[in-house]
């Protein structure tokens, strides 16, 4: 991780100005190299809020091999919520504790999938884009419903997809992921286009909705997986 961004002790008038400038250093063309390592990422909650659990899941690629996808590493680290719930500023909720798991981490990873909104987000800063920009590393945000733009309806068909748009900028894309269940929401984070950004996650599908790389951290952060990680 490259030198902090900002300060996290921010109001939230001094937090939504700061994400449009943040927003403005975004990377919309893949630069990115030969992928060995996806990590997914997802923050869940406990003692009613007070407790922020970030799960960080680290899985080797194997394109050649019959298991795609295998976990080599996965980390939980916990901490006091710095930040109520506000709409539009999760990652600044959100994010200080996935740092400190990414700090943990003896594997870094050459892509992170996150739980969450890239660029589909009203400033264009969702937490996917927001922690590409502090991890200095290409993110895809992988969202289970819509927080902004407009898009048609989309086929039912496993890999059927829609833009998402808001005005005249293509934001996302709206995907089916698995037949007969609500689509996903597909945005570029950071240092990636959508195209690629989309054709990662199509290619991290397993039998359920989400890609793996976030559905395995959605099962740490929601504590469905039983393994007591710190």
């Amino acid at each position: 991780m490259d030198a902090p961004l900002h300060d996290w002790n921010l109001a939230p008038k001094e937090a939504v100005a700061l994400q449009t400038e943040l927003a403005k250093r975004l990377e919309f063309t893949d630069r990115i190299g030969s992928v060995h390592h996806i990590a997914g990422v997802d923050i869940g909650f406990e003692a009613g809020g007070d407790i922020t659990r970030a799960a960080v899941v680290v899985l080797a690629w194997q394109p050649d091999s019959t298991q795609h996808l295998a976990v080599v590493e996965q980390v939980v680290h916990r901490e006091p919520t710095r930040m109520p719930y506000i709409p539009g500023l999760l990652s600044f909720r959100e994010i200080p504790a996935a740092l400190e798991a990414f700090a943990k981490l003896a594997i870094t990873p050459e892509l992170v999938m996150v739980d969450g909104q890239g660029i589909a987000h009203p400033r264009r800063l969702g937490v996917a884009a927001h922690l590409g920009l502090w991890l200095n590393l290409p993110t895809i945000g992988i969202a289970k419903s819509r927080l902004t733009g407009q898009h048609a309806e989309v086929g039912n068909t496993r890999g059927d997809w829609v833009p998402l748009t808001s005005g005249n900028d293509v934001i996302g894309v709206v995907l089916r992921s698995r037949e007969n269940v609500k689509p996903v929401f597909v945005s570029p984070g950071h240092r990636l286009s959508l195209e690629t950004s989309l054709d990662w996650v199509v290619r991290c599908l397993g039998r359920t909705k989400l890609p793996e790389p976030t559905r395995l951290a959605d099962r740490l952060a929601s504590r469905r997986d039983q393994k007591r990680l710190t």
